[in-house]
């Protein structure tokens, strides 16, 4: 069993009431909720990152790949770069990475 620990939590009596009409186990569907809660603020706070990228990641997507990897040192360009994989994107403020061409 997972490590618990006992909080107290006041609610509404409605919604108290609303819940136990649809679970008997009351901390697991609190818990349930919390955690798809937690999951949607931190794909918002994602989206928004990615939407406004912090001033170093725009200027690193204005260089590009080519540049970026002349600035690695030799050793390490090849066993981290491969250009065959790689796709052409490019950075669009507001709408972030885009394939080129699309």
């Amino acid at each position: 069993m997972a490590d618990t620990e006992r909080v107290t939590v006041t609610l509404p009596f409605d919604l108290v009431r609303d819940i136990d009409r649809q679970e008997k186990n009351r901390s697991k569907f609190v818990a349930e909720a919390v955690r798809r809660e937690l999951d949607r603020r931190r794909r918002a706070e994602l989206q928004r990152s990615l939407l406004n990228p912090h001033s170093e990641s725009a200027e690193l997507a204005g260089q590009g790949l080519e540049e970026w990897s002349r600035g690695l040192p030799e050793e390490d360009a090849g066993a981290l770069v491969d250009r065959s994989a790689a796709k052409a994107v490019r950075w669009v403020p507001g709408e972030g990475w885009l394939e080129d061409g699309a």
